[in-house]
């Protein structure tokens, strides 16, 4: 095996590169990148290039005090998993929390899904619902939605909703016009309002 230094490119005693100011492509054998990133990171590919990126990505938590709902967009299209988060949510009535999901747009039909709290259950196709019911009641805990295929999304939640039960959730979404980029919290028919707490994701 024959090696040609150009005078910049050094090898440690380690056999490790050193003085590497050009990127080695992938059809070179390589990331594209020329430095390791930040410690913790990962390699993240879209397709055609690589980058250092965190390995878990946390989006700026919204103040859950006002409005009908709570948007997150500019979801990447490389995401496989996104956790909601809720601490001390409270909506102005009794309507349901729900969640939907969209590609461009937000996806309000065809959710197969049913929420429970105790021993009753109800079933929701405008979004992904966390309880059986609605409740005026803080609500603390996690959602977490996985990519099933395609664009089709699966869904899991607990709500620990102080002065009542835990309520859980679980469904399956219609399949989307394209990549998830948004994600709603909202209510069954999306007209009571966020009066307390905040509400963030985080994605990977």
């Amino acid at each position: 095996m024959t090696m040609i230094l150009d005078g910049t490119l050094g090898i440690t005693a380690t056999g490790s590169l050193t003085g590497l100011t050009t990127a080695i492509t992938a059809a070179q054998g390589g990331t594209g990148l020329t430095s390791a990133g930040t410690n913790g990171n990962v390699l993240k590919s879209d397709g055609t290039n690589w980058a250092s990126s965190t390995a878990l990505t946390s989006a700026t938590a919204q103040a859950s005090t006002s409005g009908t709902s709570i948007t997150f967009t500019s979801i990447p299209s490389w995401v496989k998993r996104i956790t909601v988060m809720f601490s001390g949510v409270t909506i102005s009535s009794t309507s349901p929390l729900i969640i939907q999901i969209g590609s461009g747009s937000v996806t309000t039909t065809g959710y197969f899904s049913q929420g429970a709290n105790g021993a009753t259950n109800a079933n929701y196709t405008a979004g992904f619902g966390t309880s059986d019911n609605g409740t005026t009641s803080a609500k603390y805990g996690t959602a977490v939605l996985s990519l099933l295929s395609a664009n089709t999304w699966t869904f899991s939640s607990a709500l620990a909703e102080v002065s009542a039960k835990i309520g859980i959730g679980a469904g399956t979404s219609p399949n989307l016009s394209g990549a998830l980029d948004r994600v709603v919290i909202t209510t069954v028919g999306g007209t009571n309002t966020f009066t307390a707490g905040s509400i963030n994701i985080m994605y990977e």
